[in-house]
């Protein structure tokens, strides 16, 4: 049996000008699932999200939230769903105590009625209720909003690229709290640059200027990935790259922090390696350092965008 969907995009497009923003997205999201949108600015993430949450109209196609048409149904869908936007955008002269009570009023409901749906966000962040939220750190300025966000009980929480510019510490806390609630039932759509946060979700959408890459559970990504990788490191790093990139049979070659990844067609893991190191020491490099790797998600990515005929 089909497991039916709760939020759905059909054949979603999208122009500014001449900028396709998105190209004939369809996308299918299970209730209760924690689903992430990921790919770099300009990948068409936020454009969705806005059509989602009814801020902007599809220039085609139709998105659903249950049975509710984000277009006709506008305003049952505000009152269903949360959206926190990528930007900082509550009111930074009012306390935090003052913006949490605004956003409840909005909704006719209050703090004191739903306390319960925030208090495992909003008791990090009480003791400086009296603040001014515009002098809160980033991380801080995230709880506030992910809490008012939640304070009206929505169905479903929107939330673009919520860990943009707060320290890893805050990033691993805010995704805690997602679990937290998720487990709550409410369905969860977040966006995100980070390639790591993928393995964070339930299953994710790739995308890269409007369109997808692939949408599927992280390990399935993973697993889809073929060809031989290898993470290579010298003591001529920038040099290095460019002398991987002349290999034969090579089929893909980029930075990946202190190493640089490269993927061979070849499944000859032991040959492709010796022929690499002696590749590299007739260039000149010193303390080669080579490993066969298992690809993550920003492999797959980069492996996608390579395969336009495929798409």
């Amino acid at each position: 049996m089909t497991r039916p969907a709760f939020i759905r995009f059909n054949h979603i497009k999208k122009q500014y000008g001449t900028v396709e923003a998105l190209k004939d997205v369809s996308i299918d999201v299970f209730q209760g699932e924690l689903f992430g949108f990921i790919g770099p600015d300009g990948a068409g993430k936020t454009t969705l999200f806005r059509i989602l949450t009814s801020l902007v109209l599809p220039d085609a196609g139709s998105a659903f939230i249950g049975s509710l048409d984000v277009v006709k149904d506008y305003k049952k869908i505000r009152k269903s769903t949360g959206y926190m936007p990528g930007r900082f955008s509550l009111y930074s002269d009012l306390t935090v105590e003052e913006n949490l009570q605004f956003y409840a009023r909005i909704f006719k409901t209050s703090v004191k009625e739903n306390y319960d749906l925030i208090s495992d966000i909003y008791r990090q962040i009480e003791p400086f209720k009296k603040r001014r939220a515009g002098d809160l750190s980033g991380g801080m300025k995230q709880k506030l909003a992910l809490s008012c966000a939640l304070i009206h009980n929505p169905e479903v929480l929107v939330l673009d690229e919520p860990t943009t510019g707060v320290d890893a510490v805050s990033r691993m806390e805010f995704w805690e709290l997602l679990k937290k609630m998720q487990k709550k039932g409410i369905t969860i759509l977040v966006s995100t640059p980070y390639m790591d946060e993928a393995s964070l979700c339930d299953r994710v959408a790739l995308m890269e200027h409007g369109e997808l890459l692939a949408v599927d559970t992280p390990v399935c990504i993973e697993k889809s990935f073929t060809g031989n990788l290898l993470a290579v490191k010298s003591n001529q790093m920038y040099g290095l790259l460019s002398d991987l990139e002349q290999f034969p049979d090579a089929t893909q070659v980029f930075r990946f922090g202190e190493f640089i990844h490269i993927t061979f067609k070849s499944e000859n893991t032991t040959g492709i390696q010796q022929l690499l190191a002696s590749y590299l020491n007739k260039k000149g490099h010193q303390e080669i350092e080579i490993n066969s790797i298992n690809p993550v998600i920003e492999d797959c990515f980069l492996a996608l965008m390579d395969q336009p005929a495929k798409r």
